[in-house]
């Protein structure tokens, strides 16, 4: 498992951002909610989503992370220079430390992509054995992480709505 912080720390791809974060109060859930405005990258970074290859970090994209207290995912919406929502990341944690300046996540290497029209899918499968290989991880971890992500992606089948709304509204309160 890896600790990952809200605000990108140490990852050499940005050369200057700004983040800011702040924490809010949605439907009785603590939910800490970051803005990371990337101003100037060192190279785009463009992945593959189901059948199309997407970029979703250049110079003056925004990502807005969301993580709520009691969740067991965390969600990374990526937005390009002119705004428009570009994918929604859905990261699968064990834990979330909602400390204003220090806000970070334990990942368990499951992710689900979903594109903007609502299609999505599983990746990191890979990762999520290796580690279990290697000990980083139990079988329990790996099990709780596909529950996690099935429980998502059915979430996502039924309603993906609920979801763009529960974002807008997040970037709606940042942006405030």
């Amino acid at each position: 498992m890896k600790t990952k912080y809200l605000d990108k720390r140490g990852w050499r791809r940005l050369l200057r951002s700004d983040y800011k974060e702040k924490i809010i109060h949605h439907e009785g859930e603590e939910i800490l909610v970051g803005l990371l405005d990337i101003h100037k990258v060192r190279s785009p970074l463009t992945v593959p989503i189901l059948d199309k290859k997407v970029r979703v970090c250049d110079n003056h994209y925004k990502w807005l992370q969301i993580m709520p207290k009691n969740g067991n995912y965390s969600l990374t919406v990526m937005y390009d220079d002119r705004g428009q929502v570009l994918q929604y990341y859905f990261d699968i944690n064990i834990e979330h430390i909602l400390e204003l300046g220090d806000a970070r996540r334990t990942d368990i290497y499951l992710d689900v992509l979903v594109l903007p029209d609502g299609r999505y899918e599983l990746v990191d499968e890979r990762d999520i054995k290796r580690a279990v290989k290697r000990g980083q991880i139990t079988e329990a971890e790996h099990d709780y992480a596909y529950v996690v992500a099935n429980q998502l992606m059915q979430d996502i089948e039924v309603d993906f709505d609920c979801f763009r709304r529960f974002a807008e509204h997040c970037k709606r309160t940042i942006d405030q």
